[in-house]
This record gives C-alpha cells, sequence and structure tokens, in this order.
C-alpha cells in the first residue's frame, strides 16, 4: 500500500506556520519575487537563446509564448499548493500529501536531475560570459585547458567551480544575506536586459522577422523544447516556503508574477535581437547578446556590459538554484529517505551547512569536467515530468483533502491542470525517443534507490495512520 503524508503532518513537521526547524522568516515578498526572478534568468537567455532562435528562427518568441503557458497552467498549481502547504520541500512534498511516497522520492530523485543538470551547465555558460567580459575589459581570455571541460578541448572549467563555490559561500552565511545578494543581483540583471531591448530596437528592421517560422511548425515545437530550459527554477520559489514571513499570502503571488514578468522580458529580448541582425546572425553563436549590441553599436563596450549583467544574472541562478536544492534535501532527510546529514541545520547560521557543502562539490564535479550538452534533454523531461506530477497533486489532494485551506485556488479546476498535464506531455514528447529511453533509465534507478534505501527507512511507516492522513481544518 503507498504511504500518504497530509498536509497538516508537512505543516507540523516543518514547523512551516512558526519557524520552520530552525530556519528564519526573512523574505518578504518582494525578495520572493527577486528569488524567483533570479533563479529563472540566466543561461537559458543570456545562452541559451541562440539555440532556440537556431530551431525556430523568429518563430522563437512563439516558442517562448508555448513554454510560458506549460509553465503557468503549472504555476496555478505550484500557487495553490505552495499557499496550502508552505514547506522546504517543494514539488516533493506536494507529491507526498497528493500522489504518496514512492512517486514523492521519484520527484526528489527527478528534482536531483533539473537542480543539478541546470547549475551545472548554468556555471559553464558564466564561464564563457566570463572569457566575454574580460575580452571586452583587458582584451584577455582565460586558457582552453581552465575554462573548459575534456569534452570541448580543456582540463578543467575553473570558473565554473568558482560560481559554484560562490554560491555555497553565501548560502552557508544565511538565508538573509542570500536573499539581498539574490535581489540586487535580480534588479542589476533586468536593468541589463532592459537595456538590450532598447539598443536592439534601435536597429530593428522588420525584414529579419521574414521568413517568421523557417522549419515550420516542427522547427516551433524543437524550439519550445529547447526555450522551456529558460523557464527552469520558477518553481524554486515554493522552497522558501519556511523562511517566507508570510508563505500562504507571498508564494502564490511570486510564482504568478515571475512567470508573467519573465515571459515579458524573454519575448522582448528575442525580438530586438532577430529584429536587430537577424534569425541566422543570432542562432548557434554563443554570448549572442554581447554579439548582438556589438554590432548594433560598432563598439565592445556595449557588449562588455552585457557580458557583465550576463555573469551576474547566471551568478544569480546557481544561487537560488542551490538554495532550492538544499531545502529539498532537507525535507527528504526529514522524512527518512535519504540520510540525515542533510537536514542538519547549523544553529550559528541557521543553514544546512553539511547538505549545501555536499551539493556543491556534486554539483560541481560535472560542470568542471563532463559534456552537459547530451543531458539538457534529459534535465527538460524529467522537469516536465514533475511539473506534471504537481498538476496531478492539485487534483489528488482535492479529493483527499477538500477542506484544506487554501489562499489561492487553480482557476478553471479541473481543466486548468489538466491542461497542464497535457502541455507538460508534448513537450515530453518533442524531447524524442532516446530522451525517453535515457529517463527510463534513469527512473529504474531511482526506484531501486528508494526500495532498497527509503522505504525501509522512512519515518512515515512510525506513524500511526491516522496521523498521517488527519486532515487540515477550513480556514476561516
Amino acid at each position: 500500500m503507498p504511504r500518504f503524508k497530509s498536509s497538516h503532518l508537512l505543516v507540523a513537521e516543518s514547523g512551516a506556520d512558526r519557524e520552520g526547524h530552525g530556519l528564519r522568516r526573512t523574505m518578504g515578498l518582494f525578495q520572493l519575487i527577486c528569488f524567483g526572478v533570479g533563479a529563472i534568468v540566466g543561461t537559458g537567455i543570456f545562452v541559451g537563446l541562440s539555440d532556440s532562435v537556431a530551431q525556430a528562427g523568429p518563430g522563437v518568441v512563439v516558442s517562448f509564448l508555448l513554454a510560458a503557458i506549460t509553465c503557468v497552467f503549472t504555476a496555478f498549481a505550484f500557487a495553490e499548493l505552495g499557499g496550502a502547504i508552505p514547506v522546504s520541500g517543494s514539488s516533493y512534498s506536494f507529491a507526498y500529501a497528493g500522489l504518496g511516497e514512492g512517486t514523492a522520492f521519484l520527484v526528489g530523485w527527478c528534482l536531483l536531475l533539473e537542480y543539478g543538470v541546470s547549475v551545472s551547465a548554468v556555471a559553464v555558460g558564466w564561464s564563457q560570459y566570463v572569457n566575454e567580459l574580460l575580452d571586452s575589459l583587458v582584451g584577455l581570455h582565460l586558457p582552453t585547458a581552465l575554462s573548459a571541460g575534456p569534452g570541448e578541448g580543456g582540463v578543467v572549467n575553473l570558473p565554473a567551480v568558482i560560481v559554484i563555490a560562490m554560491a555555497a559561500v553565501l548560502l552557508v552565511r544565511g538565508v538573509r544575506e542570500s536573499a539581498r545578494a539574490t535581489a540586487a543581483m535580480a534588479v542589476l540583471k533586468l536593468a541589463v536586459l532592459v537595456a538590450f531591448i532598447a539598443i536592439g530596437f534601435t536597429a530593428f528592421e522588420d525584414g529579419n522577422l521574414t521568413p517568421f517560422s523557417p522549419t515550420g511548425l516542427a522547427g516551433i515545437g524543437a524550439g519550445t523544447t529547447a526555450a522551456f530550459f529558460s523557464y527552469i527554477g520558477f518553481d524554486a520559489i515554493t522552497t522558501a516556503g519556511e523562511e517566507a514571513k508570510n508563505p500562504r499570502r507571498d508564494i502564490p503571488v511570486a510564482i504568478l508574477v515571475c512567470i508573467g514578468l519573465v515571459t515579458l522580458l524573454y519575448c522582448a529580448v528575442a525580438l530586438a535581437a532577430i529584429g536587430a541582425i537577424g534569425g541566422d546572425a543570432v542562432g548557434g553563436r554563443p554570448a549572442a547578446l554581447s554579439y548582438v549590441v556589438n554590432q548594433v553599436t560598432g563598439s565592445t563596450v556595449g557588449g562588455g556590459v552585457i557580458a557583465f549583467g550576463a555573469v551576474v544574472a547566471i551568478a544569480s541562478v546557481v544561487l537560488a538554484v542551490m538554495y532550492g536544492q538544499t531545502r529539498i534535501l532537507m525535507s527528504m532527510s526529514r522524512d527518512g529517505l535519504i540520510p540525515r546529514v542533510f537536514e542538519k541545520v547549523s544553529p550559528k547560521t541557521s543553514t544546512p551547512v553539511a547538505g549545501t557543502l555536499i551539493v556543491a562539490v556534486v554539483f560541481a564535479l560535472p560542470a568542471a569536467f563532463a559534456p552537459l550538452d547530451a543531458v539538457v534533454n534529459l534535465c527538460t523531461i524529467g522537469t516536465l515530468a514533475v511539473m506534471a506530477v504537481v498538476n496531478l497533486a492539485v487534483i489528488a489532494l482535492r479529493r483527499r483533502e477538500p477542506g484544506l485551506a487554501r489562499t489561492f485556488r487553480v482557476p478553471l479546476y479541473p481543466v486548468t491542470p489538466l491542461l497542464g498535464v497535457a502541455f507538460c506531455l508534448y513537450l515530453m514528447y518533442e524531447t524524442g525517443a532516446t530522451t525517453w529511453i535515457q529517463f527510463a533509465g534513469f527512473l529504474a534507478v531511482g526506484a531501486a534507490l528508494y526500495l532498497l534505501y527509503g522505504r525501509r527507512n522512512s519515518r512515515l511507516a512510525a506513524v500511526t495512520p491516522t496521523d498521517a492522513a488527519e486532515p487540515v481544518p477550513e480556514a476561516v
């Protein structure tokens, strides 16, 4: 029989309506929005835009919108569940309450893939823009041996390791310091992207948008899958459930504001870039935004400013996503499904120090040495699977706990979560057969780990069925 953990037990164990397990409540709505923007806006737009344009041409704007629609449906689900169950476990905890322990473990396993690959890929992208910035400032390039992994002709990607180490230091110091740094970086990178849009539109030519979809609907579909990587990270907002001042109110608002803001930004950046120099010139080009500004202004100064913004932007993604990963692992450890070292919170800094350092080492290794292109699609399909599960968890919890206090409700229920599942399945299909085979193998490894360790050590097994299933009274 599957084991379920009720929402009231999740909240009670985490202390989410008080101070969560030694974590301090320091994040207000503005910090949560900045945290969300920090987790989303980074490599996807500064580095990945060129890949999406290579697939879809000017039609990449439609690709961004389709990816955004997929995220919006799921954002509604995250908003409802994040307001009702404000705990650090995010998707993992929502699946535990709605679909059972086994599904929750696999969700946590997929989140390790999502966050691990995305942080490592983001760190590699950071290395590219560090080189671009050094070139603009002093005409210097880091040697390939120290700025690329073995698969790209180098030895070790040292800048990628450095940015992960810096994020780990900030996270260990405390969530207040991390939130302040994320907020400052989020504001800066938004200003840089707005400046890019303004510069790009000064050279905008309608003819650069034709043909709008050179590879047809298939290209737009492939571009959507590539563009989706640009949105990965918005769910990290829900991992701040135990460190937000008013999580039941602020988490739903922060999620929806972030998705809307980021979508407008991405579409405007894509139009400005392609309208300025054409899709063929943007597609497949490293550090594309700096290149566009250099071409428009005829100087490397503007490109250097964009490179600086990218360095800041990508660093903030590393910080925010690593934060989310440590909090999810903390929740899984609290439930006994993974070793207890991840749940230990330092009384001095109120942060999971040991867990953060372990995550930093695990994420730094592939960033330093491994070619990540081959697993980006695997990361995407794992993320989409988690999002589909979150939509299903909304439906399951509406039936299992109809009296649960919900500060936000998914509109047009149950149509909206079902559409969220459908859009996720469509994008999963677009990743291709090879990715599906890889994903099946990845899930098989996760299921084996659950059966061999997680299920045997689960603390829920020691909780009485009444305690585990007791509903939360409806809020007045």
